[in-house]
């Protein structure tokens, strides 16, 4: 992987882990993380510090990948997929100062290898999603997936499983 760090002025792309054949797109907000080789990463996708994502993965547009997620090899992304990692997110400490990064615990959360996540899901903190799982579009993902499950709704139920 060669670390990439461009476009010093908008501050789009900085200190970026970037394997071979990775294509990302125009109006990238990515920083401090990694994203492997031949991965697609789509329009308006924003990649935290500390996030991973493998290889052969697709991140489809307008996706939210926070601090703290690591999506494995073969993974499809969909459009405006949002992921959290804070359980009990809050501006401000009990005595109203602004909160900084040692205010919160990180929740991490796992992507592993071949799954799929439908647009506009949601996926709350401290889960993980199994391999080759499918995630519908629009789910409420707010606990551990199986390897291979089906799963949609809000919160998101198993349907069935994949052979």
């Amino acid at each position: 992987m060669e670390l990439l760090n461009i476009d010093e002025s908008r501050k789009s792309i900085v200190n970026v882990k970037v394997g071979h054949n990775v294509r990302i797109f125009n109006f990238v907000n990515a920083y401090g993380c990694s994203i492997d080789d031949n991965t697609k990463v789509g329009t308006f996708v924003e990649i935290q510090k500390g996030a991973s994502v493998g290889k052969n993965c697709k991140i489809s547009s307008h996706s939210f990948i926070c601090e703290g997620v690591h999506i494995a090899d073969n993974c499809f992304i969909g459009h405006g997929v949002m992921f959290t990692n804070d359980l009990f997110p809050r501006a401000t400490n009990p005595d109203g100062s602004a909160q900084t990064e040692q205010d919160w615990t990180l929740i991490e959360t796992h992507v592993k290898k071949g799954a799929s996540i439908g647009s506009n899901a949601t996926i709350l903190c401290g889960v993980t999603i199994g391999e080759n799982a499918l995630i519908g579009a629009g789910a409420m993902v707010t606990k551990d997936v199986p390897d291979n499950a089906v799963v949609a709704g809000n919160p998101a139920k198993i349907i069935k499983y994949l052979k």
